[in-house]
């Protein structure tokens, strides 16, 4: 039997949500983009989270910053200490600070910002144990080991291969503090290697559930919260003991971003 347990969520609304700009393979500014359907979506999400009983809370979007969606970017956040991004690309440069008042402001007073290029927890995924560090596209090798010091956790870090899995979490999704699920193609041989001695009983996702985005998933160790066309991965968690839980984030995959992109879990202190 699986356990469910709450969780505390910090989302942005996609007040501001567009594609002026093309920072990853998804973004196509020559396509249109529907603001008010993509706040829509992202409603169904936070509703879904509610509905799970799971905390929300909401930091406010700022005009310009049309990725701020995307909180999962902003901080790592693990014992109540949160390792605050520092962003690679000049177009998302602002939303660090916004993210920093906000912890500060809702009383994470254990604040650093990243000396080195760190995309929160679109690299940084927390298995209960270890720290999984992706790295390749976005987040720079060396904020491992700085990661490290500041939790005094294990980082384990694992290289991206495929430029349409920029962030690790396109690319892989904990369920529990013992199980992951990823797609090993987006992964460099060696970091291949290193997840089937760390997790050997991992699922693993199709080509086709990995191109819609199966794996930027959250999961409260029973519920996973995924793309609703992830309909394989979707079968083979069922199979696991988990409730997949679809979902329609469509518009927001036009960034490159679905269910953990708009999510940025909140742990607090044991």
């Amino acid at each position: 039997m699986r356990t469910a347990r709450p969780r505390h969520y910090l989302m942005c609304r996609p007040t501001h949500f567009d594609v002026v700009y093309s920072i990853n393979p998804w973004m196509d500014p020559k396509k249109p983009v529907d603001t008010q359907l993509a706040i829509t979506q992202w409603e169904q999400l936070r509703q879904v989270y509610l509905g799970l009983g799971h905390t929300v809370d909401l930091i406010d979007p700022l005009p310009g910053l049309p990725d701020m969606v995307f909180a999962a970017n902003g901080a790592t956040v693990i014992d109540g200490r949160a390792l605050v991004a520092r962003f690679r690309d000049a177009e998302r440069v602002e939303e660090a600070p916004a993210y920093r008042d906000w912890l500060r402001d809702h009383g994470f007073t254990s604040l650093h910002t990243a000396g080195f290029v760190n995309e929160g927890e679109g690299d940084y995924l927390f298995t209960g144990d270890l720290l999984l560090a992706g790295t390749g596209f976005r987040s720079d090798p060396r904020s491992h080991a700085e990661a490290q010091e500041y939790f005094e956790r294990p980082v384990i870090s694992l290289r991206l291969v495929d430029p349409r899995y920029y962030h690790l979490d396109t690319a892989l999704a904990v369920l529990d503090e013992r199980t992951i699920a990823y797609y090993p193609a987006a992964f460099s041989p060696g970091s291949r290697a290193v997840l089937q001695r760390l997790f050997p009983d991992a699922i693993t996702a199709t080509e086709a559930d990995a191109a819609v985005f199966a794996l930027n998933a959250t999961s409260d160790g029973c519920n996973v919260v995924l793309p609703h066309n992830a309909t394989g991965l979707a079968e083979k968690l069922r199979n696991r003991g988990f409730n997949p839980i679809g979902v329609d984030l469509s518009e927001l995959l036009k960034a490159g971003g679905s269910v953990k992109c708009c999510t940025l879990e909140l742990r607090s202190a044991d």
